[in-house]
């Protein structure tokens, strides 16, 4: 008879059909289970990285409360870092010629604020874009990314300080906190620099230098110079 065995093979093949996602449930299940179990060990680890990640960028922002010395004249670190360059050198743009300057590496263990390294007022801020190279090589001040903070010190009539805070390879932002026109105290905090970089500290030939290569300097607090 024609169609004969039609319906039995479509309640047959609906049969078959339903049995096979009666053993897919039980298989996609245990399948979700395993995917389930790798999710929250992946995200338990993910977890835990950015944990360090988060304890790491608290280290690193580290903001200490400068215990600034007393007295007349004194310059003082506007870095946390190693002194490695102390020399004399021209620099027309703020200082008007030839002056003295210290140079000190920040790694990234060192805390990254700056502090002002004299009582005064802000005349001179430049911020100039550049290169990102290492700056443990002294001559990236002259090609890297940075910024240029002029202050001229009110207890010491006519005396300039120049801080210039230069980018390293890790160091792709620098924040100042100050603008021209703007009164600072010896030890204010003035600006960020985030992750290893350099600050060059530019003195007028007068400045007597109270540091030496190699000396360890703490931001606010260690006497780079002293006006006579």
């Amino acid at each position: 008879m024609k169609h004969s065995g039609k319906a039995t093979k479509a309640a047959l093949k609906m049969m078959i059909i339903t049995l096979i996602l009666v053993v897919l449930v039980p298989i996609l299940g245990v399948i979700a289970t395993a995917v389930g179990i790798t999710a929250v060990a992946f995200s338990g680890f993910l977890f835990a990285l950015w944990l360090v990640f988060a304890l790491f960028t608290l280290y690193f922002f580290r903001d200490p409360t400068a215990r600034v010395p007393e007295g007349r004249g004194l310059v003082v670190s506007p870095g946390h870092g190693k002194v490695d360059v102390i020399d004399t050198m021209t620099e027309p743009q703020f200082m008007g010629g030839e002056c003295q300057r210290i140079s000190m590496f920040l790694s990234v263990l060192n805390v990254h604020v700056q502090n002002a390294p004299v009582t005064g007022k802000v005349t001179f801020l430049k911020y100039t874009e550049g290169q990102f190279l290492n700056a443990m090589k002294t001559e990236c001040a002259t090609c890297n990314e940075n910024a240029y903070i002029g202050v001229e010190a009110s207890d010491s009539p006519g005396a300039k300080v120049g801080v210039r805070l230069i980018a390293g390879v890790l160091a792709r932002r620098i924040v100042p906190w100050v603008a021209p026109g703007e009164d600072v105290n010896r030890g204010d905090r003035i600006s960020l620099i985030q992750f290893g970089s350099r600050v060059d500290v530019y003195l007028p030939r007068s400045a007597k230098i109270k540091v030496k290569l190699g000396d360890k300097v703490v931001g606010g607090e260690s006497v780079l110079a002293v006006f006579e």
